[in-house]
């Protein structure tokens, strides 16, 4: 039944494929699930309860404190990749998630403890600087848990799957692994206690284990192979660094991986901002009924366009298709924000802006830009990959934040919002241009490389 269904969505896969790529799904839908759910808790836990006023904070303390945390956020995540990348060498690759998702449920778990007691007797029997600690320690363990345990399950696929697989697979992955990102949205919305959420999040990121231990123990290692099989090379903690450095194309996938994140860093912050400033909204609420519409809507786009896209325009127009609508996106909202709207209609442009683009990224974009590692060596999926994907994503939305924090100037809250909608929608369309330059290369590049049969090692 399960693969009858599976094959009315996506006839393109094979009888015998369903299980492998089902394996596959359900892990990104734990990962990913767990991941909104804790991503939208975490901004919750800055901007509204670590630093409340009740214990001497400033108003919008949190608030202003985010984009100094992001500019911290790659330092931590950089510490982690040290030891992620000196593991690779030594360790078998679908053994790190043994490493990792053990540290972080055991972490999750904690997490819950803390804030169950917090619900039970207050933020002043914590007191003031060990909330405010447990709020910026939960708000790194999520950033890093984000770049790295995402980046290592889409390291561990593309080197599992070749490139018609991959076209087949990945967005049925996708629009799985949806419906697991809109469960963890849907947990604000519905008013599930904080404590409870990181209870859950425990339980799924060790069942993140479970499903790549059955995928090895399930599939024969005869079906968890690339396109090419490249020579066994040495252990050597630099060679991700050094082939980013010298490899072109690496770079440019580089870029179309990481400066988006600039950019919906900006747009992020704005839409924060504004629903920051809006007297009686909830800002939890908000925030989960963000993610929930976000995830539906790429869960929409994943379930019913994302492999026509790809089958019939090819991978180029997808990789290019992101940064225009991005491009396209932003401009529009500018325009609106002309004309002098409510703070309200501001507000809801915005999040209909960061909804479209967050939906694109997550249905179209990510899965295409994965699938751009296929040619490359094990040293590109994995070392490369995992500095682009922790370092550079994060360093990304640092720069992103450090934008947002030269800009967040003004003497009131709704002058802060003004100069970050003027001037953080320039700058956000100057990295656009660079991205789509980018995109275009690695677009003509990768087609260059299937057609060859050559890989970038």
């Amino acid at each position: 039944m399960v693969s009858s269904i599976v094959r009315f969505f996506y006839p393109d896969i094979k009888k015998e494929e369903v299980l492998k790529f089902s394996l596959f799904a359900v892990a990104l839908f734990f990962i990913l699930g767990s991941y909104w759910a804790l991503r939208l808790l975490k901004d919750s836990l800055v901007f509204k309860i670590a630093f409340p006023t009740s214990l001497g904070w400033a108003d919008g303390y949190g608030k202003d404190l985010v984009p100094t945390l992001k500019m911290i956020t790659p330092f931590i995540v950089a510490a982690v990749v040290v030891l992620y990348t000196r593991l690779l060498d030594v360790m078998e690759k679908h053994k790190l998630f043994y490493v990792f998702c053990s540290f972080y449920a055991f972490l999750f778990g904690l997490t819950s403890i803390a804030l169950f007691t917090l619900k039970n007797f207050g933020p002043a029997y914590i007191g003031a600087y060990p909330l405010a600690a447990l709020g910026v320690a939960v708000y790194f363990a999520t950033e890093s848990f984000g770049s790295l345990v995402i980046a290592l399950f889409w390291s561990f696929a593309v080197s599992c799957n070749r490139t018609d697989e991959a076209k087949r697979a990945f967005p049925f992955m996708i629009a799985v692994a949806q419906i697991g990102t809109i469960g963890g949205s849907s947990l604000l919305v519905f008013g599930i206690p904080s404590w409870a959420i990181y209870a859950l999040c425990t339980v799924t990121t060790i069942l993140v284990m479970v499903m790549i231990n059955q995928i090895v123990t399930k599939i024969p290692a005869s079906q968890l192979v690339s396109d090419k099989i490249e020579k066994k090379q040495k252990p050597d903690i630099m060679a991700g660094v050094r082939l980013l450095l010298t490899k072109p194309y690496l770079l440019a996938v580089f870029i179309v991986s990481t400066f988006y994140e600039i950019v919906k860093t900006i747009v992020d912050f704005q839409m924060k901002s504004q629903a920051s400033v809006i007297p009686g909204l909830n800002f939890d609420v908000f925030l989960g009924w963000f993610g929930f519409m976000t995830n539906l809507l790429a869960f929409a786009m994943a379930l019913l366009g994302t492999s026509y896209i790809m089958k019939k325009y090819g991978l180029k127009f997808c990789i290019m298709l992101y940064p225009v609508m991005f491009g396209i996106s932003l401009i529009s909202l500018y325009i609106y924000s002309l004309t002098n709207p409510s703070p309200e209609s501001l507000l809801w442009a915005t999040f209909g802006v960061m909804m479209l683009v967050t939906a694109i990224s997550y249905a179209v974009n990510n899965p295409t830009k994965e699938m751009m590692y296929i040619p490359t060596s094990n040293d590109a999926k994995f070392k490369v990959k995992g500095i682009t994907d922790t370092v550079g994503s994060r360093g990304s939305k640092a720069a992103g934040s450090a934008i947002n924090n030269s800009l967040n100037v003004g003497a009131t809250q709704a002058l802060k919002v003004a100069n970050l909608m003027a001037f953080g929608t320039m700058i956000g369309l100057g990295f656009i241009a660079i991205w789509l330059i980018a995109a275009i290369y690695v677009g003509n590049k990768n087609a260059e490389l299937i057609r060859d049969n050559k890989i970038i090692e």
